[in-house]
């Protein structure tokens, strides 16, 4: 069996392996929990692909493949096959329209691994991470706007067949590129349709008017002097959202801005085109942000888990605080514990000192500490200290708040415990939080060099907002003080973030898998004596396909 530690994958297929194994999955996870949501069936992608497809599906007709298209989220938006056989064997592992066919769910594929690191991969079958998918083997391509070079989706052939022809690659390429002329083409018509519904919502609005769409922003002079270049790239994570709303319908809801001001947010997606209409104005509720939670350092906390934090100050209920690691537990007891001293005890300190010490200590705090006890870690403690320490949460001198993984991975000794405190909050992962992303670090930015000039560009927030962050808050302020101890001034652009953080922004002409195609060619139409006719059937492939991979890669023979 293949495994990461045996050495024997391919440097991409190991990155990703690991990747998925730390979102939690195992090889024999099932595809049932792929989610399912609706999506423009007549949008500017759909539309860019359909006659491509059609064309490449006709090309394909003696073979036995299938063709899938997905968003820049990875949700299939289009699906191809040349057989119901193979039509059938997809549908079963849910490649059907509408799922998300995301890497932490379905794990290494070329469906979903090329959105993650925006390059073309070939997997074949034992390279998939889930025993399902290993009879299949792919390959996929990103599709990259050819004016703004923004990701748009991915286009995938797959074939049940332990491994990859080797030309699959070639043929996605010539169709990506066909599809991203076709985007290029038809981007100036959406344009006009786009200016045009700008225009009309400056004249009648008097706010802040901001339209979004993949190669466009326009902004009134209103939303020039309110927001910031942070505050775009915040926009931008909230417009696929506007695009998952039923038609007609509008997107309401409160946004702090990069300066601290909060607002109310009404989207819209304009009929047409993918664009998205924002307007901005003052929220009706600024006046309840109390100035007096900045000073707490609570930029690092989700706007709304704040103020629940903040609401808890006046309880001396026991208080429960869940999360991924990383996510900031220890600083959201410094948001409960608001001006009174806290002490922190962690369980993990029990298999050090032993259960008899970490017991006499936890005694001594809940008994004589004039604050908050913060007992970090509880789901590392034994069965008899969560007893020891559940019969404090009633009699405690000290206010008792305890932290933990989230509910859900307690195992039964330890939810009882949990159970017992009568209020709890759980921090939501920071994968969640990209809108977020811009003020998280600008706190951070302030918090590791208070006095520094220097401003995250949208286009690098844009490439740390597409990470999925399994180290969390944690492992985003590790990135933002590596990237600061390189660049203390001026702006920081993608090129200036750690290297595995960064979007690529091209393919480079020609890859080692491009080589090999070369000399797959080369060996075809040498042991049929240069016969194209007889290269093409012993490479499975029509032979439109074989000459223009043979004029692309100016091959002679």
């Amino acid at each position: 069996m293949i495994t990461v530690e045996s050495g024997s994958l391919r440097p991409e297929i190991a990155e990703s392996w690991r990747r998925v194994t730390e979102a939690g999955l195992a090889p024999d996870t099932k595809l049932d929990r792929v989610p399912h949501r609706d999506f423009d069936r007549h949008g500017k992608l759909v539309r860019s692909t359909a006659a491509v497809l059609d064309d490449v599906v006709h090309e394909l007709q003696d073979t036995s493949l299938s063709l899938v298209l997905t968003d820049r989220d990875s949700r299939i938006i289009d699906t191809r096959y040349t057989d119901r056989k193979v039509g059938s064997a997809i549908e079963s592992i849910g490649v059907v329209p509408g799922n998300a066919y995301a890497e932490d769910i379905t794990g290494t594929n070329a469906i979903a691994t090329p959105r993650e690191t925006r390059r073309g991969l070939l997997v074949h079958g034992e390279e998939h991470f889930l025993e399902a998918l290993k009879k299949f083997s792919c390959y996929g391509l990103p599709i990259v706007h050819p004016v703004t070079r923004r990701f748009e989706g991915v286009l995938d052939i797959t074939g049940v067949m332990p491994r990859a022809n080797p030309l699959f690659v070639p043929l996605v390429r010539y169709a990506v590129r066909d599809i991203e002329r076709r985007l290029l083409e038809s981007s100036s018509r959406a344009d006009k349709l786009l200016l045009a519904a700008f225009q009309n919502a400056a004249k009648q609005r008097s706010g802040a008017v901001v339209m979004i769409d993949d190669d466009l922003v326009l902004t009134n002079p209103a939303a020039v002097d309110l927001l910031q270049a942070a505050d775009h790239a915040v926009l931008r994570t909230i417009a696929p959202d506007v695009a998952d709303a039923p038609s007609g319908r509008r997107l309401v809801r409160r946004l702090r801005l990069a300066s601290g001001r909060v607002v109310k947010l009404e989207a819209h997606r304009i009929e047409g085109t993918s664009g998205t209409m924002f307007h901005i104005s003052p929220s009706p509720q600024r006046g309840q942000e109390p100035t007096a939670r900045r000073k707490l350092g609570s930029e690092t906390l989700s706007f709304s888990v704040d103020a629940e934090l903040v609401g808890l100050r006046d309880t001396r209920s026991p208080v429960l605080i869940s999360g991924e690691p990383g996510s900031g537990r220890s600083h959201a007891v410094r948001v409960v514990a608001g001006d009174n001293p806290v002490a922190f005890l962690d369980a993990g300190q029990v298999a050090s000192i032993g259960e008899g010490e970490w017991g006499a200590l936890l005694d001594d705090l809940a008994a004589t500490h004039d604050g908050v006890v913060a007992v970090e870690e509880i789901q590392l403690l034994p069965a008899p200290l969560c007893v020891r320490l559940g019969s404090l949460l009633a009699r405690s001198a000290a206010r008792l708040v305890l932290t933990s993984v989230p509910r859900d991975d307690l195992d039964p000794h330890v939810a009882t415990l949990a159970a017992s405190c009568v209020c709890g909050v759980e921090l939501p992962p920071l994968r969640r939080r990209h809108q977020e992303l811009p003020r998280l670090v600008h706190a951070l930015v302030r918090e590791h060099l208070p006095d520094a000039s220097v401003r995250f560009a949208p286009s690098a927030l844009a490439a740390l907002a597409a990470r999925q962050w399994p180290g969390n808050l944690r492992e985003l302020s590790m990135v933002v003080r590596h990237t600061l101890e390189t660049h203390s001034t001026g702006d920081i652009t993608v090129a200036d973030l750690p290297e595995t953080y960064r979007s690529p922004t091209q393919r480079r002409p020609l890859t080692p898998l491009e080589q090999a195609e070369h000399d797959t060619i080369v060996a075809a139409l040498r042991a049929t004596a240069g016969n194209k006719r007889q290269a093409a059937e012993h490479l499975g492939i029509g032979r439109t396909t074989l000459y223009r991979r043979i004029r692309e890669l100016k091959i002679t023979v």
